[in-house]
């Protein structure tokens, strides 16, 4: 190991970046793999409840703290009807999925997924499919899910067994439109056009919807930024949010970028946020747009992607990362920065909840467990609530071959409501052990300081179903408080929660 390196923070509650949004702390359910069946929906299991939901999986997820699950998709959605997901599960019929190559049954549908949000206290996000469908489907869906009563789609509703209206707030306007392998793939301008026809008819029916307008697929893509211009050139007045995906991993086993992939999001965010600015100023509009990040995490794209038993499958398993203790650091990394932005990045889903590159993990018939990408959600989710404060840093650097030199402290200071702080630091060297100085004169004569830290000798240590507990947040006690400073340490390659009170 290398020698020990300092760095040193400090912050002022006086000094906010913004309020922390609420929807900041999303996450993804989309009809993949084994999220839904298997996953969170599991009738046959032996803690199913009456709605057939996993009670295990929802005591995690309760655990992980979510607070907005953006449903049914993703790919899915761009060929789903969602009226298949309706009415007596006898009767509902089972479809292709083009978009990943199985069968969709449809017995877990929209009063399944709204149950589902109730029981664990969620806010739904729902996304309309404008691959194969459009304007008018949109417009029943939304007449279905939020009308009282009364006409043709909120009367089925109600013979379904849900007399209340669902109150959903949040849409999605399609997903990942520019993307080649998307059913229904459109240009910029036949997208911002569509967008802004769905949106603004979507308003007739109820004015103070929050809905998201799909950005390009990634920073990556040949038309990033051009594609966003485009499309809220078209729409900028009848949407609030434009989206953002991004997905990380090791390449070429360069493991010191992908500690700093947190570089590539941050740069992402100001891309995108200059980009809307400079079409709202274009329009001479006072409106802000905002950021939806609604699909992030580490994916391990080039993985196979699971068993393929045969064509068609029902809930084969697919994208089923198993996460290692580097994956959590830079998981936790991409939270920071999320939180960083929260000024405009006021909506985020991690991707997705269970099982599909997820922080939650099952098997049919058998436990749930942790990820390693649990505990820093988790955390987040808890303690991250309050206000984002401007944090001055003076870190050490390391090299990285994508980004350059990169700070080895990634870190992000919350007030939270409560009159306590916490500090989410990351530790993104792999060799040297940080010591962090936290200057506590601005706090009040706060100095009571501890730490959790997630970290692991071996970076590639994972939890699995047959060691589930072997990576896990402990209590550093390598922290002591001196004149007015907190003098914590962080091991190489970690996450850290740091609690002042």
């Amino acid at each position: 190991m290398a020698e020990p390196q300092r760095a040193r923070i400090e912050f002022d509650p006086r000094f906010t970046v913004a309020e922390v949004p609420e929807r900041l702390f999303g996450s993804f359910v989309e009809h993949l793999g084994r999220c839904v069946y298997t996953g969170i929906y599991e009738p046959g299991h032996a803690t199913a409840n009456a709605d057939g939901l996993r009670q295990d999986v929802l005591d995690l997820i309760s655990e992980l703290g979510p607070t907005m699950v953006r449903y049914p998709g993703g790919n899915f959605v761009s060929g789903y009807r969602w009226e298949d997901g309706t009415g007596p599960k006898e009767d509902r019929p089972r479809r292709l999925d083009l978009a990943w190559g199985t069968t969709e049954t449809n017995q877990f549908g929209l009063s399944e997924f709204m149950k589902f949000c109730r029981t664990v206290g969620v806010e739904p996000n729902m996304a309309v499919n404008l691959g194969t469908r459009g304007l008018q489907e949109a417009l029943d869906l939304l007449e279905y899910a939020n009308h009282p009563g009364g006409t043709y789609w909120s009367d089925l509703r109600r013979s379904h067994g849900d007399e209340e209206p669902y109150g959903i707030k949040l849409w999605c306007l399609g997903n990942e439109m520019d993307g080649p392998w998307q059913i229904g793939q459109k240009t910029a301008h036949e997208y911002g056009r569509t967008a802004d026809q769905v949106a603004r008819s979507m308003r007739y029916i109820e004015p103070d919807l929050d809905l998201v307008a799909c950005g390009s697929s990634s920073r990556g893509m040949p038309e990033f930024g051009a594609w966003e211009a485009e499309v809220l050139t078209q729409s900028y007045e009848s949407v609030d949010y434009i989206s953002a995906h991004a997905y990380y991993q090791p390449r070429d086993g360069d493991f010191k970028s992908f500690m700093a992939s947190a570089q590539d999001m941050e740069l992402f965010i100001d891309g995108v946020t200059a980009t809307a600015d400079a079409v709202g100023a274009k329009l001479k509009s006072d409106k802000k747009i905002n950021i939806s990040f609604d699909e992030w995490n580490v994916w391990y794209q080039n993985a196979p992607t699971g068993e393929r038993e045969e064509p068609w499958a029902v809930a084969p398993r697919q994208l089923e990362d198993i996460y290692s203790a580097m994956d959590a650091v830079v998981f936790g990394s991409l939270m920071i920065t999320l939180l960083r932005r929260c000024d405009r990045v006021t909506a985020a889903c991690l991707a997705q909840l269970v099982n599909v590159i997820a922080p939650i993990m099952t098997e049919p018939d058998g436990p749930a467990w942790r990820q390693t990408t649990f505990f820093p959600f988790a955390e987040a989710s808890k303690f991250g609530r309050g206000k984002v404060l401007r944090v001055n840093a003076d870190s050490p650097s390391f090299a990285t071959e994508k980004y350059g030199d990169v700070t080895a402290l990634h870190s992000v200071a919350v007030a939270n409501e409560d009159g306590t702080y916490t500090v989410f630091a990351v530790n993104r060297d792999l060799e040297s052990t940080l010591t962090l100085e936290i200057d506590l004169a601005s706090l009040g004569g706060l100095a009571d300081v501890t730490c959790s830290t997630l970290t692991d000798d071996d970076p590639n240590a994972k939890n699995t179903l047959e060691e589930p507990t072997r990576v896990a947040p402990v209590a550093n006690g390598d922290i002591t408080v001196k004149d007015g400073v907190a003098y914590v340490e962080l091991p190489a390659m970690s996450w850290n929660t740091i609690r002042i009170a």
